[in-house]
């Protein structure tokens, strides 16, 4: 009898150990400040392209980027934009320059090509609002460290768009949104 009541009492406090590190393991897999809570990544955005045709007389801006638990992000800030703002983003297997069709280097394992139906310049007066330079990392942005993003290039400003190669660690999902005068691009880091 006393065998029975302490393989029973083994068998209590193993389940006790099984619960109690299962709920340790689930509060370690959140977010750091979020008190056990974790973030599911919604990744089911799809790779293939995306495309709205609205267009857009207001200029470029600014181009920025950010990290979240889930995804890199890209914003273009085109100031003065009060509709929709066209674009058309897609994975590449080569970036080639608009207008001259030279061939641009970017690292990482994929290349997503963003179109923004926003100039680096004021069409009014033809004065610069982007300071990229065709070939090279867009201007004040810095991605070291980041999980997804690996390489950004400035492609052109041609017919009323600006063109940008960004590189991404492999082929994965992708959405694009807008906010106010911003237009969003996410790539998330898994599928």
């Amino acid at each position: 009898m006393r065998r029975l009541a302490t393989a029973a009492t083994v068998v209590v406090l193993t389940g006790a150990g099984v619960l109690g590190t299962a709920g340790m393991a689930g509060a370690a897999t959140g977010p750091v400040g979020t008190h056990g809570t974790v973030t599911a990544c919604t990744t089911n955005w799809g790779s293939l392209d995306k495309t709205a045709t609205e267009a857009n007389a207001q200029p470029l801006k600014n181009i920025t980027t950010s990290q979240n638990t889930c995804y890199d992000r890209m914003v273009f800030d085109i100031g003065g934009a009060t509709g929709k703002v066209g674009y058309h983003v897609g994975y590449v297997d080569a970036f080639h320059q608009d207008g001259s069709g030279e061939q641009i280097p970017v690292q990482g394992g994929a290349i997503l090509q963003v179109y923004v139906s926003a100039p680096s310049y004021d069409p009014a007066t033809g004065k610069q609002t982007y300071t990229g330079t065709a070939g090279k990392p867009l201007p004040g942005v810095n991605i070291s460290g980041y999980r997804t993003f690996k390489d950004t290039r400035f492609g052109a400003s041609f017919e009323g768009q600006t063109q940008i190669g960004l590189g991404v660690r492999a082929k994965l999902p992708f959405r694009v949104q807008q906010s106010g005068n911003q237009l969003i691009v996410d790539v998330a880091h898994t599928w």
